[in-house]
Formats: structure tokens, sequence, C-alpha cells
């Protein structure tokens, strides 16, 4: 059975592939063969990888990434949908439905709304409580630089805290916008933000996320 990890691994490789290697996306200043290369490099070279969140090894990253997104871009889809080594710790299912579904969830989005005349993407519910579960794990990390109190809400009622203060502003929608807004995307997710406007104009302009 295709586990989430799995499926929008397959999908993120589509939209790359369909758009081509020089596509923009919704992370800062990088084209969709940047976006391949970092994929690759974070299940392929974790000597370099510790980058992504250690300053110190930011310029080892940077290093590695570049000579990745200078090999063919055919190579690097293939190696996106090919998967982890064989000895990668990202080889267990466990391992890669907790840290690659709502990586690979918010890299295809990345590409998708960076496009012209996007579309949103419906979601099953399975998949919608899946990220909605690792939302409420992960929130208060997500939120911790919110400069406002912070409530992320499903249509349901269904609530969680992503900062604690006030004033408060709740941010309403389905799983996957409330994943994209959590993750710094506040600008393309698809919510309704209720507050008052200028703390609002605030969270959205804020760090939210973490570096992916």
């Amino acid at each position: 059975m295709s586990t989430h990890a799995k499926r929008e691994r397959l999908i993120l490789a589509d939209l790359l592939e369909g758009v081509g290697p020089d596509a923009p996306t919704l992370c800062g200043g990088w084209r969709t063969r940047d976006l391949a290369a970092h994929v690759v490099v974070r299940e392929r070279r974790p000597d370099a990888a510790g980058g992504i969140l250690i300053g110190a090894l930011k310029g080892r990253l940077e290093r590695v990434q570049e000579e990745f997104a200078a090999k063919p871009y055919e190579e690097l889809l293939q190696l996106i949908r090919t998967g982890p080594p064989r000895l990668s710790p990202y080889g267990i299912k466990q391992v890669d439905e907790a840290a690659n579904t709502v990586e690979f969830y918010v890299h295809a989005e990345d590409v998708r709304r960076a496009q012209p005349d996007w579309t949103p993407r419906p979601l099953d519910r399975v998949f919608e409580d899946a990220l909605w579960s690792r939302l409420e794990k992960a929130a208060r990390l997500l939120g911790r630089k919110s400069p406002a109190g912070l409530v992320l809400r499903r249509p349901d009622g269904q609530t969680v805290v992503a900062h604690r203060g006030a004033p408060v502003v709740t941010v309403t929608g389905s799983p996957g916008e409330l994943t994209m807004f959590a993750f710094g995307r506040q600008e393309v997710a698809q919510v309704d933000v209720e507050g008052e406007q200028d703390v609002v104009d605030k969270v959205r302009g804020s760090h939210l996320g973490l570096p992916m």
C-alpha cells in the first residue's frame, strides 16, 4: 500500500517535470532546478543537509546543492522518484512518513502555486487528517515567531494553538491550507484570517514555519 509520503514524492516529481527546470517556485529565489537539487541533497547527502538547520554548515550545503543543481534535470527527477539510498533512515517507512509527508506536500505546492493560473488541489479526508495530525504536533514550533497569539482552526471547529499571546489571530481553513500558512506560505494559503487588521497584517508578514 502506498504511503502518503510516497504519493507526495511522485506528485512533486511530476510537477517538477511538467513545468521544466527553470520555472519559478515559492522558495525565495529558487527555480525548479534548485528545489529539485534541495530535495535530492536532503535525502542523499546527510553530510551537507545539516546546513538546513545548522548555520555553521550552511556554506557546505550551498556548495553541494549547487553541484547537484548542475546535473541534468532528468537525473535529479529520477533520484527524487527513486527515493533515498538503501541505508538511509528515510528508507524506513515510519521515518519517511514522519519526515517527508509534509515536506513533499508543501514543496509540491511551492511549484504549483508559483505558476500562473494555478488551481487548488482537492485533498481526500484521510490525507487531510494526516496533515492535521502533524500540524497538531508541530504547531507550537511552527508558530513560535508569530507576533501575536495564533490559533489554527479547521472548518469543523477543531483548533490548535500555534502561539500563545494577545491579541489573537484565528486562521480558518482546510488542513492543507493551514499547513501552507503555518509553513510560511501565508500569502498563498486559501484561509480566512480573523483579528485586528494591523495584527493580521503582522502575522501574514511574519516568519512562520521551519527551514525545509
